[in-house]
Parts: structure tokens; C-alpha cells; sequence
């Protein structure tokens, strides 16, 4: 029995179908669905049991489900312009220590994600280190920044998979409303509009469209994630926290484009002001280094699989969002 906490949301249910392609039907979701559509993303995938997660926690101190195989945290509060911090620390960190904690008291594999937001505007880069050594922007960053230290503190590194996500975008995503990617906003302003609107640069390093950010199909990113559970389930080799990104920086301006092709239309962009609120947190450029991540993978004879781009944004439109079911 395999526990996956948000198995309900975006990187949660691709997860839940990669583990279903393995055959892999035992696991417990456990999310919240709210009065969105995420409960769409729970159709056609086989799992035992949906349970909330206070009801989750109280099971395990029960030991409703007997043991566990692994668990697989990917519950978090997401929304990266939330202000209040109590909340997202009660979200992203307490409730992470207290899974982690019963993880490590039973000797089973932990795997949780963090967020390449913790490494803030980029300028210590974006190669996993000591997090002490970080400046996350916001208070989202913030409560994963706290976990990934607390993970570090403890000396468990070689005991769990931390998972820094960059730019993910996909299939399932489609509840996420605001925090949902630009790839699916871009398509939503096409459709509307026939436009799609950027912000305009307040770098003088970068112009308008040209910040870049790593972005990763969401079927690449729970590839490596099976990848770091067989391995936790094995020889351990996959470990501590890694970055979850293609590590190649391409701008909005190229994402945008890549849906227009999709689409097969002209590129009509228009720039518009960042909002102020967005300004002292904004990050021009991220690229995660996968180095690290490949030599870990070669010695168990992988090569990480990364969807180029605009192969990664078509496959999305073309098979998924202009379909009349656009769920994995």
C-alpha cells in the first residue's frame, strides 16, 4: 500500500496514473476535492481509498492501513502570492514533519516535494546545497525552504527524496486557476482572444518575454519521480533533495510561441505591466541543474527522459487540451 498525499491534484493524479501504467492500484489518496473540478482528475485512475488529510494523520496513529510501502507527499497549499504564513507553515511544514516523522520511525520510503522556489532570485543558483544558504521571495517558498532545512538538520538526507520542482505544466492542471501554468493560460487567452499577454521585463538584463524559466512536461516529471521510488524502494540511490527540471532555461516568449504553433496560428503577444505585488518576488531566470540528478541515474541505467518544449507543449494542446476529456 502506497500513500499519496494531494493524489487529487495536478502532479498528484499524473503521479497516480504513472503508478497505475505500473500496474501499481493499491494506494491511498489522500487530498481534499473542494467545489472545483479536481475530482475529475480521480476518473479512470484506480486507487483503495480517498481520505482527507486529518483523517489520513489519524490513521496512522491507528494503524488503520497496517503498513506502508511508501509515501509519497505532494499535498501543499500552492499559491505562491498566499500571505498568510501561519498557513502555509501549519500546510507545508507541520504536516509535512509529522508524515515524514512516521516515515523514518518505520523505516519506509518518504518522498515529498519541495518547490525551486526556494532558491529565491537565483543568485546562489539553482544546484541543491545547503538550504540555509537560500533566500526564498515569499511566504510559499518559505514553508518549503523550512522543510528542506529541517530534512537537512535531521541527517536524514540518505533516507528520503526531496523534489524540487521547476516549471511543471500538463494534463490535470485545469482546477489550479490562478497557479495554473502559462501554457494553459496562453491556450485560454487564444481561444478568447486570438492574444496572449506577458509581462513586460523590469530587468534590464532581460526584455519583454525573454525571462526564462525551466519548464517541464508534467509526464517527464513523474518519470524521475518513479524513477527516485524504485530506487528508494531498493538500493537507495536516488536520495536527499533533487531538482525535478530539464536544466534548459527557455524564455515565455518561446512558450507562448509553442502554443500558437500548436494551435497552428501567428504569434500575437502583448506586454503588459507586472503587477507591483509581484515585483519583489518575481524570478527572471531559473534552470535547474539535473547533473547530479543523471549520474545518479546512470548507475542504476536510466537515461532521464525530457520532452523538448515545443514537442511537450503540442503533445498537451493537441491530445489533451482540444480534446472533449482532457485528463489523463
Amino acid at each position: 500500500m502506497i500513500a499519496l498525499t494531494g493524489g487529487a491534484g495536478f502532479i498528484g493524479s499524473a503521479m497516480l496514473w504513472r503508478l497505475n501504467q505500473e500496474g501499481i492500484g493499491d494506494v491511498i489518496v489522500v487530498d481534499r476535492l473542494g467545489s472545483e473540478q479536481k475530482w475529475k482528475n480521480l476518473v479512470g485512475k484506480r486507487f483503495a481509498y480517498l481520505a482527507s488529510p486529518e483523517e489520513f494523520l489519524l490513521a496512522l496513529e491507528r494503524n488503520t492501513f497496517g503498513t506502508l510501502e511508501a509515501i509519497i507527499h505532494f499535498g501543499a497549499r500552492t499559491d505562491t502570492t498566499e500571505r498568510n504564513a501561519d498557513f502555509l507553515v501549519e500546510n507545508n511544514y507541520r504536516y509535512s514533519v509529522r508524515l515524514a516523522e512516521y516515515a523514518l520511525d518505520h523505516g519506509i520510503p518518504f518522498l515529498y516535494a519541495s518547490s525551486a522556489s526556494v532558491y529565491g532570485d537565483g543568485q546562489r543558483g539553482y544546484s541543491v546545497g545547503q538550504t540555509l544558504d537560500l533566500r526564498p521571495l515569499n511566504a510559499y517558498a518559505m514553508s518549503k525552504y523550512l522543510f528542506d532545512r529541517w530534512v537537512e538538520e535531521r541527517g536524514v538526507l540518505d533516507r528520503v527524496a526531496g523534489l524540487r520542482f521547476f516549471n511543471v505544466f500538463g494534463p490535470n492542471e485545469y482546477h489550479k486557476g490562478t497557479m495554473a501554468s502559462m501554457v494553459y493560460k496562453s491556450f485560454l487567452q487564444i481561444q478568447r482572444t486570438g492574444k496572449v499577454h506577458l509581462f513586460e521585463s523590469t530587468s534590464p538584463d532581460f526584455g519583454d518575454g525573454e525571462q526564462k524559466r525551466d519548464f517541464i512536461y508534467v509526464l517527464d516529471a513523474v518519470e524521475l519521480v518513479w524513477h527516485v521510488l524504485r530506487s528508494q524502494q531498493t538500493e537507495r540511490t536516488l536520495s536527499g533533495i533533487v531538482n525535478v527540471g530539464t536544466g534548459v532555461a527557455r524564455t515565455w516568449n518561446d512558450l507562448a510561441r509553442a502554443v500558437f504553433a500548436a494551435l497552428g496560428r501567428d504569434p500575437a503577444i502583448v506586454y503588459i505591466p507586472m503587477p507591483d505585488e509581484l515585483r519583489p518576488q518575481y524570478q527572471n531566470y531559473t534552470c535547474a541543474e539535473m547533473e547530479s540528478v543523471d549520474r545518479m541515474l546512470a548507475t542504476i541505467g536510466i537515461e532521464r527522459k525530457v520532452t523538448p518544449l515545443e514537442d511537450a507543449v503540442e503533445d498537451y494542446v493537441r491530445r489533451f487540451l482540444l480534446s472533449s476529456w482532457q485528463y489523463l
